[in-house]
């Protein structure tokens, strides 16, 4: 972040907000010609500050209404064992994200589904059998009060 001088935390802000915008309108959104702004964000992109451009789907308008986060404690945490259950985990594709934690279990689990009978379809026929898994407690949302909020430059 040190290389990145106002003009280049500006273009990743309005980035964030429309991954879609014209460089013309960016360019002059921060105030310089098209082609330094491609320039930087060339620069960005092989920098690898800019991972990627990627559309926004809605959840909500697909059905998928359900968020439980699960708490998952596995049996074996040795490397071996942590790699199997991350590349088990990753092939759900109702897994929304994962992350191993330290604390009371071994990763928190965010799983989206249409309702109580979907998430426990999925429970039980792909996440009770992954392996190592010795013990999971549910977290059902009742309200999204932030979600995938733009980080702040």
């Amino acid at each position: 972040m040190a290389d990145l001088d106002k003009v280049d935390r500006r273009i990743l802000e309005e980035l964030v907000r429309n991954a879609r915008i014209p460089v013309s309108y960016l360019a002059r959104a921060v105030g310089l010609s098209k082609t330094p702004v491609a320039l930087r964000i060339r620069r960005m992109e092989e920098m690898g500050l800019i991972a990627g451009y990627r559309a926004m789907i809605s959840p909500m308008k697909l059905g998928l209404t359900h968020v439980t986060y699960l708490e998952v404690s596995l049996s074996d945490t040795r490397e071996k064992a942590l790699q199997q259950f991350n590349a088990a985990i990753r092939a759900i594709p109702e897994v929304e994200e994962c992350y191993m934690i330290a604390g009371g279990c071994d990763y928190l689990v965010k799983v989206r589904s249409r309702d109580m009978a979907d998430f426990r379809r999925i429970m039980a026929e792909d996440i009770s059998v992954l392996p190592f898994i010795n013990n999971t407690s549910s977290l059902v949302s009742m309200e999204a009060v932030v979600e995938q909020s733009p980080l702040a430059f």
